[in-house]
């Protein structure tokens, strides 16, 4: 089969080829809308990352965010009455207070758990496991409406009150947990000493630094005049 026209072998016979060609490119038949605007060149509306650090270094120079009318980061005035809310003290917990008895009751519950082995494994050779777990889940239930009760809304309106209670508390506890310890028999202190134990302790974590320190003091000293042993 003859073939006449012969095809551009490289590439300076095909652009050759291609100029000698009649065929042109067709324009195309939309042109794209886009407008045309300059940048805006006016600089940040609202504060930068430099702005926000000035203002806080120059609140660190005056010592403010370690003011406690400053650390919920409410606005006050000078008499302390709340001017814009801010978000909320660091000791706030986002839980709730359901959340909160929730989560302390359950340690509380472990503490007590552990309580009870450590007093068995102290009188007994043996181990019930069954009589524990059920004082365990007895006393889970007391636990957590007793944390519900303390750390409600009404409850932390008394602030002074509260404090007060669970320092009476603790000094009771504590002072009657050493009592049982050394008068009562080993099965009575298999049974008091695991729930005094534990209401001691959450009596202490409920308490601010101060009124916890002054709790150690009354039964440090009801053990020392009573010539009782801690061990």
């Amino acid at each position: 089969m003859a073939d006449d026209a012969k095809a551009p072998g490289n590439r300076r016979e095909r652009r050759a080829a291609a100029k000698s060609s009649s065929q042109s490119i067709a324009p195309p038949t939309k042109t794209p809308n886009i407008k045309m605007a300059h940048p805006d060149r006016s600089g940040p509306k609202g504060k930068t990352l430099l702005d926000l650090y000035d203002e806080k270094r120059d609140l660190l120079s005056q010592g403010q965010p370690f003011d406690p009318k400053h650390l919920d980061g409410a606005v006050r005035d000078e008499g302390g009455n709340i001017l814009t809310a801010g978000l909320g003290s660091p000791d706030d917990e986002p839980i709730g207070v359901f959340g909160q008895a929730v989560f302390w009751s359950v340690c509380l519950a472990m503490f007590h758990f552990t309580m009870d082995v450590l007093t068995f494994n102290q009188y007994r050779q043996e181990i019930v496991w069954g009589p524990i777990w059920k004082r365990t889940f007895t006393v889970l239930p007391v636990l957590w409406l007793l944390v519900y009760i303390t750390r409600s809304e009404l409850a932390q309106r008394w602030q002074v009150a509260r404090q007060v209670f669970f320092l009476g508390v603790a000094v009771a506890a504590g002072c009657y947990t050493i009592h049982v310890g050394n008068n009562f028999a080993y099965y009575a202190v298999m049974k008091q000493a695991p729930p005094l134990g534990t209401l001691w302790v959450w009596s202490v974590i409920e308490m601010q630094l101060p009124y916890a320190a002054a709790s150690v003091l009354p039964v440090v000293a009801y053990l020392y005049f009573n010539g009782y042993a801690v061990f």
